[in-house]
């Protein structure tokens, strides 16, 4: 790697907000081993992976989830699972994760590929199979042909898991960071030079990466969920699976009232994947029905899930003057993402949602 490439890479972990991350040097235990398997499969300890360091277990629900989804080989079809990322990515309004995997489709499939991405044109994708899963992950399975998902069954565990993963991800990365994996400023010219470098290590990395399972021991074993039960055909992504569920759930025990979880899960019931709105008035008559002090922690958890681009500074303030520290901000957060990417996951192995029409 150049210097010019790790610098970036190294102060990359300072455009973290609200929580501070554990740096490599001070990591121990799970999270080290989270660390070390972060760098050699990923090339990099990646923000969106080391913004959960205040909390184990979710920082290894979120790698392992990644790791088994995203990167563990066979390398064939990494090109399909990178516009999975990018598509989903460029659904839930994340420009951080549609720039990165934007990059990395580009890197596999061609610059007009990951430029028709970036720009939001997946009519524009030029190979009929890209364009066609873009298609399928951007808009929740509503285009899927008449005869299911436009590739082979066998791969649904692993795409389908893709799409889950990132509809996580995209919500805590739209809390914890900024639109731009770039420090700010960065010149136009130099920024896309460094995404092609940093989408160059994550594809060579992944190429020598371990064999499928290498993370899923870092939790224990947990029984597979019914709503999951789709990624039962590939064991290395039903244990990714199975096993963050449930570190996560174990992590909001602690710090999600279950007023909160009652709130959050039955209005992802009848969400139909369309943005809340206009404006934030909807979050307030949400809460207005839980108890008063659990409302910041409601807010917040609602915010995540449904519409994780509105959370503001104040949002976390509030949720913080009564549940303070990093740990039990990462929970709830994590928490409500990954109740809302189940329900997300759920359209593209069964039917899509029916939207609501004006």
């Amino acid at each position: 790697m150049s210097r010019l490439t790790a610098r970036p890479l190294r102060r990359s972990l300072d455009q973290i907000r609200y929580v501070t991350p554990v740096r490599p040097a001070a990591a121990r235990d799970l999270i080290a081993s989270v660390y070390a398997q972060s760098e050699r499969d990923f090339g990099m300890i990646a923000p969106p992976v080391a913004l959960h360091s205040p909390a184990p277990g979710p920082l290894a629900a979120c790698w392992i989830m990644l790791r088994e989804t995203l990167l563990a080989p066979p390398a064939g079809g990494r090109a399909a699972r990178e516009t999975v990322a990018a598509a989903v990515s460029l659904g839930n309004a994340c420009p951080y994760c549609v720039a990165v995997h934007g990059a990395a489709m580009g890197g596999l499939a061609g610059g007009p590929e990951a430029a028709a991405i970036a720009s939001g044109r997946v009519e524009a994708i030029t190979s009929t199979q890209l364009r066609e899963i873009a298609a399928w992950a951007l808009n929740t399975g509503e285009l899927a042909a008449p005869g299911g998902p436009p590739f082979p069954a066998a791969e649904l565990p692993r795409l389908a898991g893709v799409a889950l993963t990132f509809h996580y991800l995209n919500r805590m990365v739209n809390v914890f960071l900024e639109d731009s994996p770039l420090p700010p400023a960065t010149p136009g010219v130099v920024g896309r030079g460094l995404m092609r470098v940093l989408a160059r290590i994550m594809l060579s990395a992944g190429r020598g990466a371990a064999p499928p399972g290498a993370s899923v021991s870092l939790l224990p074993a947990a029984p597979l969920p019914a709503d999951l039960a789709w990624a039962a055909g590939l064991p290395h992504v039903a244990g990714a699976l199975s096993r963050a569920a449930a570190a996560i759930e174990d992590a909001a025990a602690r710090a999600v009232p279950a007023s909160v979880r009652e709130l959050v899960l039955s209005q992802l019931a009848g969400w139909d994947a369309t943005a809340p709105g206009p404006g934030r008035g909807w979050v307030a008559d949400a809460v207005s029905g839980v108890p008063p002090a659990d409302r910041p922690a409601a807010t917040l958890a609602l915010l995540t899930a449904l519409a994780s681009y509105q959370v503001l500074p104040a949002d976390i303030d509030s949720f913080q003057r009564h549940q303070p520290g990093d740990e039990a901000l990462i929970a709830v957060t994590s928490w409500a993402s990954l109740a809302a990417a189940r329900r997300a996951a759920s359209w593209l192995v069964t039917d899509p949602p029916a939207r609501a029409t004006a």
